[in-house]
Protein backbone atom coordinates (compact mmCIF):
# COMPACT_ATOMS: atom_id res chain seq x y z
CA UNK A 1 0.00 0.00 0.00
CA UNK A 2 1.32 3.72 -0.50
CA UNK A 3 2.01 5.77 2.13
CA UNK A 4 0.53 9.11 2.15
CA UNK A 5 2.65 12.12 2.41
CA UNK A 6 0.84 14.03 5.54
CA UNK A 7 2.00 17.53 4.12
CA UNK A 8 -0.82 17.56 1.50
CA UNK A 9 -3.20 16.30 3.11
CA UNK A 10 -2.88 18.35 5.97
CA UNK A 11 -2.53 21.17 4.16
CA UNK A 12 -5.99 20.31 2.27
CA UNK A 13 -7.88 19.93 5.69
CA UNK A 14 -6.60 23.37 6.81
CA UNK A 15 -7.70 24.99 3.25
CA UNK A 16 -10.93 23.46 3.91
CA UNK A 17 -11.13 24.79 7.35
CA UNK A 18 -10.95 28.20 6.64
CA UNK A 19 -12.95 27.91 3.52
CA UNK A 20 -16.21 26.07 4.98
CA UNK A 21 -18.28 28.42 6.87
CA UNK A 22 -18.11 28.31 10.89
CA UNK A 23 -20.91 26.14 12.55
CA UNK A 24 -24.25 27.89 12.61
CA UNK A 25 -23.49 30.70 10.07
CA UNK A 26 -25.80 31.00 7.15
CA UNK A 27 -25.19 29.16 3.98
CA UNK A 28 -24.61 31.18 0.94
CA UNK A 29 -28.84 31.25 -1.06
CA UNK A 30 -29.11 28.65 -3.51
CA UNK A 31 -26.82 26.76 -1.40
CA UNK A 32 -29.35 24.49 -0.64
CA UNK A 33 -30.20 22.75 -4.25
CA UNK A 34 -26.17 22.39 -4.33
CA UNK A 35 -26.10 20.16 -0.46
CA UNK A 36 -29.13 18.25 -2.34
CA UNK A 37 -26.96 17.60 -4.99
CA UNK A 38 -24.27 17.06 -2.55
CA UNK A 39 -26.70 14.33 -0.87
CA UNK A 40 -27.66 12.66 -3.78
CA UNK A 41 -24.45 11.94 -4.73
CA UNK A 42 -23.63 10.42 -1.49
CA UNK A 43 -27.09 8.70 -1.15
CA UNK A 44 -26.40 7.57 -4.47
CA UNK A 45 -22.95 6.02 -3.56
CA UNK A 46 -24.66 4.12 -0.01
CA UNK A 47 -27.32 2.74 -1.97
CA UNK A 48 -24.99 1.46 -4.70
CA UNK A 49 -23.09 -0.62 -1.69
CA UNK A 50 -26.29 -1.84 -0.12
CA UNK A 51 -27.17 -3.05 -3.73
CA UNK A 52 -24.07 -4.58 -4.26
CA UNK A 53 -23.17 -2.84 -7.53
CA UNK A 54 -19.75 -1.85 -7.26
CA UNK A 55 -19.78 -0.15 -10.50
CA UNK A 56 -22.21 2.29 -9.53
CA UNK A 57 -20.15 2.75 -6.17
CA UNK A 58 -16.71 3.66 -7.47
CA UNK A 59 -18.76 5.96 -10.41
CA UNK A 60 -19.37 8.61 -7.77
CA UNK A 61 -15.59 8.49 -6.28
CA UNK A 62 -13.09 10.93 -7.82
CA UNK A 63 -10.34 9.20 -9.81
CA UNK A 64 -7.92 10.60 -6.56
CA UNK A 65 -10.50 9.71 -3.55
CA UNK A 66 -8.68 8.92 -0.16
CA UNK A 67 -11.14 6.36 1.55
CA UNK A 68 -9.85 5.81 5.69
CA UNK A 69 -11.00 3.15 7.60
CA UNK A 70 -10.46 0.35 10.05
CA UNK A 71 -6.96 2.06 10.34
CA UNK A 72 -5.69 2.45 6.63
CA UNK A 73 -5.72 5.07 3.52
CA UNK A 74 -6.90 3.91 0.54
CA UNK A 75 -6.39 5.07 -2.74
CA UNK A 76 -9.45 4.13 -5.44
CA UNK A 77 -7.56 1.12 -6.94
CA UNK A 78 -6.71 -0.09 -3.54
CA UNK A 79 -10.66 0.53 -2.08
CA UNK A 80 -12.17 -1.16 -5.25
CA UNK A 81 -9.50 -3.98 -4.73
CA UNK A 82 -9.83 -3.94 -1.10
CA UNK A 83 -12.59 -2.61 1.29
CA UNK A 84 -15.23 -2.61 -0.91
CA UNK A 85 -15.96 -6.00 -1.13
CA UNK A 86 -16.75 -6.17 2.89
CA UNK A 87 -18.41 -2.87 2.90
CA UNK A 88 -20.63 -3.98 0.09
CA UNK A 89 -21.80 -7.22 2.23
CA UNK A 90 -21.85 -4.94 5.71
CA UNK A 91 -24.20 -3.16 4.02
CA UNK A 92 -26.52 -5.45 2.65
CA UNK A 93 -26.44 -7.43 5.86
CA UNK A 94 -26.65 -4.62 8.49
CA UNK A 95 -29.67 -1.92 8.61
CA UNK A 96 -27.54 1.41 8.94
CA UNK A 97 -29.45 4.94 9.67
CA UNK A 98 -28.47 8.14 9.32
CA UNK A 99 -29.26 10.35 12.45
CA UNK A 100 -27.85 13.43 11.57
CA UNK A 101 -25.97 15.28 8.50
CA UNK A 102 -24.83 18.22 7.53
CA UNK A 103 -23.53 19.84 4.17
CA UNK A 104 -21.35 23.08 3.62
CA UNK A 105 -20.24 24.10 0.84
CA UNK A 106 -17.73 26.53 -0.51
CA UNK A 107 -17.31 26.94 -4.15
CA UNK A 108 -16.39 24.16 -5.83
CA UNK A 109 -15.94 21.98 -2.42
CA UNK A 110 -18.38 20.70 -0.03
CA UNK A 111 -17.90 18.72 3.30
CA UNK A 112 -20.90 15.90 4.26
CA UNK A 113 -20.94 15.12 7.87
CA UNK A 114 -23.31 12.36 9.23
CA UNK A 115 -23.52 10.71 12.39
CA UNK A 116 -25.41 6.98 11.41
CA UNK A 117 -26.33 3.84 14.12
CA UNK A 118 -25.99 -0.03 12.42
CA UNK A 119 -27.68 -2.69 13.66
CA UNK A 120 -27.94 -6.58 12.63
CA UNK A 121 -25.99 -9.39 12.51
CA UNK A 122 -22.45 -9.80 10.00
CA UNK A 123 -20.54 -12.29 9.90
CA UNK A 124 -22.14 -14.63 12.92
CA UNK A 125 -21.34 -11.22 15.15
CA UNK A 126 -24.12 -8.97 16.70
CA UNK A 127 -23.71 -5.23 15.51
CA UNK A 128 -25.12 -2.51 17.37
CA UNK A 129 -23.32 0.75 16.62
CA UNK A 130 -22.57 4.22 16.16
CA UNK A 131 -20.20 6.06 14.22
CA UNK A 132 -19.39 9.03 12.09
CA UNK A 133 -18.60 9.89 8.77
CA UNK A 134 -17.10 12.89 6.90
CA UNK A 135 -16.68 13.10 3.10
CA UNK A 136 -15.25 15.65 1.20
CA UNK A 137 -16.65 16.29 -2.58
CA UNK A 138 -15.77 18.40 -5.60
CA UNK A 139 -17.62 19.63 -8.42
CA UNK A 140 -16.69 18.03 -11.74
CA UNK A 141 -18.59 19.27 -14.10
CA UNK A 142 -22.19 19.00 -13.08
CA UNK A 143 -21.65 16.74 -10.87
CA UNK A 144 -20.41 15.88 -7.60
CA UNK A 145 -17.63 13.43 -6.55
CA UNK A 146 -16.14 11.77 -3.70
CA UNK A 147 -12.66 12.68 -2.76
CA UNK A 148 -11.95 11.72 0.52
CA UNK A 149 -13.84 9.51 2.94
CA UNK A 150 -13.48 8.95 6.83
CA UNK A 151 -15.45 6.33 8.57
CA UNK A 152 -15.22 5.42 12.30
CA UNK A 153 -17.78 3.83 14.21
CA UNK A 154 -17.64 2.88 18.55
Amino acid sequence: MKTLCARPMIAFVIAMAAAIPAFGQEIEPGSEQEAAAVRGTVETFKQALRSGDAEAALAQLHAEVRVFEAGHAETRAEYAEGHLAADMAFLQAVESTTTEDRVDISGDMALYMSQYASKGEFRGREIDSHGTETMVLVRVGDAWKILHIHWSSR
